[in-house]
């Protein structure tokens, strides 16, 4: 199933595994947009990203590395 921006725990949750060694909160939005879009299973328009999904993917990233 392909991931959509939407999808904010299920990429929270690839982000954690594909980046153990990041703080969720050290990294700027540009950055964290460009790893959910490299993300293998991703696949949704980069059009449909905003500043609200992107810290709601942080702040869930952030639980998930808790």
């Amino acid at each position: 199933m392909a991931l959509k921006w939407t999808d904010v725990s299920e990429i929270a949750m690839e982000l954690a595994d594909t980046h153990p060694e990041v703080d969720p909160m050290t990294i700027r939005f540009t950055d964290l947009r460009d790893w959910v879009m490299a993300l293998d299973d991703f696949d949704d328009d980069p059009a449909h990203c905003g500043e609200k999904i992107l810290e709601a993917i942080q702040m869930a990233w952030l639980e998930e590395a808790d």
